[in-house]
């Protein structure tokens, strides 16, 4: 590891020549004077053993952003050496991921050195000081092709950078660049004409997810050290959960997203967000709470008049937490080997003394939940650019229910304003029965995605099937799992707790109480020395 070592290096040769003028000093002063000197050279000489230790311990490729800048801030590593070892991993690795796809290297350089620099003024910027990281090309940066994997957005270079992007600068972060996602972030796969395909660190023939897959693969891989993404269908848990990192979504709002894209760039500002959010992956439970201090806050306009803080975790040791659990649902039957897994983390957890209650909160209806949140999923789809004979066939289609998911959509697409605003409505009471659980309990466990990392699928959407030991089902399925923090706007975190037979990593998802994010997060920590948490890919670790 190129970083490693130098600093190591660096480090050995500053304490040899402590020893050699110790030495020296000895043969041109008497004993009496190298005593009074010796008081002041033995700290010296034993802050730089520690030093040696932590250059030692610190892991520039898979190390989590916690360590990397505290690595950075106490001159472990310079900026500007970790930057060119992530750099060298991903000219190394990333052709065979295609998961970074526009890449910074000068501005990355630049940016590092005047980290280092100001560290050497005793200058820090913030907690992702010198720390190199990447954001999904959904988000804007000034100057930089921003695509959101649309041709016709191509050529689409903003002035200013997102409000995600801005906060991660300001906070010290050195952005490396864009990595990949689906067709204006639409996809549980990570492809788009302009970009090609991501894969899966873990098996190049199956996809890392979407939409946020280029990120976690980044991570996984060692290409990044953190990345930020956005959740509307999953798009941070799901690509968490395949790739065996974590990535949380935050409760609704708590991220802004100006200058993150869908919807085009060019519009008027876009109202409040019913649904989507941004949010951060990392190979730490830890890390995304440091992320999400930093990207949290009303933006600027509305921080003229409010501010936000992150609330503490519930509790300060796993067995503090009251958690319920379910693992499966005749809605939506969790694969055989993914259902293995879970139940086998469970009982980690359960004899590690966690309190585990299991079946769904009084008043919770999954079925109706479900149909409410697929409702308005599809009713962002806008209609208006389809002409009068496709809404015909659409209102046709809406009027034939049968809860498949091209009924519903149809219907969501055609149906008067009355019934979006009768499945807002739903949507708060469904809040409303899910806050009620959390008077009485922290969080709540359920799968993720009721399978793991699948092939790359490019055929027709609507023909896709997803093949599991127990049959094939339909493509849409993995909304179901993530639905129930979309729908209420609650926080929710992915956590890896294991690997299929295949060596497939496999998530947790942690829903937690309205606000208090820090809690699934904190859970999502303490569950790590429990069922273990990150592991690197086999073959990225050279």
């Amino acid at each position: 590891m190129v970083g490693k070592t130098i600093s190591h290096y660096k480090v050995l040769e500053k304490i040899g020549e402590g020893r050699r003028s110790m030495q020296k000093a000895v043969s041109r002063r008497s004993f009496l004077k190298t005593a009074t000197v010796m008081p002041l050279v033995i700290p010296y000489m034993t802050q730089l053993q520690k030093t040696s230790a932590a250059a030692a311990a610190f892991d520039s490729s898979f190390g989590t952003l916690t360590e990397a800048s505290r690595a950075v801030r106490s001159g472990v590593i310079s900026s500007v050496e970790l930057t060119k070892h992530i750099l060298e991993r991903i000219e190394r690795y990333n052709p065979s991921l295609n998961a970074i796809i526009t890449l910074l290297p000068d501005e990355a350089l630049a940016t590092a050195r005047a980290a280092d620099e100001a560290l050497a003024k005793g200058e820090s910027w913030g907690p992702l000081h010198g720390v190199p990281i990447t954001v999904k090309d959904a988000f804007e940066i000034a100057g930089v092709r921003t695509t959101a994997g649309a041709p016709f957005l191509s050529d689409h270079i903003p002035r200013k950078d997102a409000a995600a992007v801005a906060r991660l600068r300001a906070a010290g972060g050195v952005i490396l660049g864009h990595t990949n996602v689906p067709l204006m972030l639409g996809d549980w796969q990570s492809y788009n004409e302009i970009f090609g395909t991501t894969n899966n660190p873990w098996d190049l023939e199956r996809t890392p997810g979407g939409s946020t897959g280029g990120g976690a693969a980044a991570l996984a891989a060692g290409l990044s050290y953190l990345s930020v993404g956005t959740d509307l269908g999953g798009s941070i848990r799901i690509p968490a959960h395949f790739c065996g990192v974590y990535g949380h979504k935050p409760t609704l709002n708590v991220v802004p997203q100006r200058g993150q894209i869908p919807p085009p760039p060019g519009g008027p500002p876009s109202p409040p967000a019913h649904l989507p959010v941004a949010g951060p992956l990392a190979r730490s439970a830890a890390d995304l709470k440091v992320a999400l201090k930093v990207l949290g806050g009303p933006d600027a306009q509305e921080a003229i008049a409010y501010s936000w803080s992150l609330p503490p975790a519930r509790g300060a040791r796993l067995t503090d937490y009251r958690i319920g659990f379910v693992l499966d649902s005749p809605l939506c039957p969790v694969s055989s080997e993914v259902r293995k897994v879970l139940v086998e983390a469970i009982e980690a957890l359960r004899k590690a003394g966690a309190h585990l209650e299991e079946g769904w909160p009084t008043g919770v209806d999954p079925a109706e939940q479900y149909d409410t949140y697929r409702f308005l999923l599809y009713s962002t789809t806008e209609a208006s650019s389809l002409s009068d004979d496709q809404l015909e066939e659409l209102r046709a289609r809406a009027a034939n229910q049968d809860g498949s998911h091209e009924a519903i959509s149809a219907l969501a697409r055609t149906a008067p304003h009355k019934h979006f605003r009768a499945a807002n409505n739903d949507r708060m009471a469904a809040r409303a029965v899910w806050q009620e659980y959390f008077r009485t309990h922290d969080a709540f466990f359920m799968p993720t995605a009721f399978v793991s990392a699948f092939p790359h699928d490019h055929t027709e959407r609507s023909q896709r099937k997803l093949m599991t030991p127990e049959g094939p089902r339909p493509y849409g399925d993995m909304l179901f799992w993530i639905s129930f923090s979309t729908l209420t706007g609650l926080p929710a975190t992915t956590a890896p707790v294991g690997r299929t037979r295949e060596g497939l990593p496999v998530g947790i998802q942690i829903m937690g109480p309205y606000l208090e994010d820090a809690t699934p997060i904190d859970i999502a920590g303490r569950m790590a020395d429990v069922v273990g948490g990150f592991q690197p890919p086999p073959g990225f670790s050279e």
